[in-house]
């Protein structure tokens, strides 16, 4: 596809049934490295959504191309900062699905600031998050939950 606006990507309410995918894709070697996320066992998983769905305060979404579950899309509070997050299915990579499902999301979310937290080397999403008007604001920033000190991590803000 030539361009972004192009795709059928839409969001919609994350459903238990959506959940076997969204594993799969968190423990996909490549897509964590480059996420530089430590993936969950099953049933670790399991239970971290089963709270995030009834969490009224995070708001979470799949990302859909055509009727596909390709990614999910979410904003929560960690570490005192609302941040939002979001994870691709390596085999959509390169598409433009990052950025159209961001600026989707974006549209319905209301609070601001947001920021977003990215592995240095993770270029690609350091591009959709800029595109989307987030800003650089921390070089290595390191949350207490996150990768060690040989990841570098960037703190991004989208501004009030």
């Amino acid at each position: 596809m030539s361009s972004e606006n192009q795709l059928d990507i839409t969001l919609r309410d994350i459903e238990e049934r959506d959940l076997q995918i969204l594993y799969e894709h968190q423990i996909d070697p490549v897509s964590v490295a480059m996420a530089a996320f430590t993936p969950r066992d099953r049933d670790a998983f399991m239970e971290h959504w089963a709270k995030i769905l009834v969490n009224p305060d995070v708001t979470k979404k799949v990302i859909l191309l055509g009727d596909e579950v390709v990614g999910d899309i979410l904003r929560f509070q960690r570490g005192g900062i609302e941040e939002i997050g979001y994870w691709i299915g390596r085999e959509h990579w390169g598409n433009g699905i990052a950025s159209r499902a961001l600026t989707l999301f974006l549209e319905i979310e209301p609070i601001r600031p947001l920021y977003a937290i990215v592995a240095e080397h993770n270029a690609a999403s350091l591009r959709v998050l800029e595109k989307c008007g987030f800003v650089l604001i921390d070089r290595n920033y390191q949350a207490d939950d996150l990768p060690g000190p040989d990841v570098v991590d960037y703190l991004l803000e989208l501004p009030a």
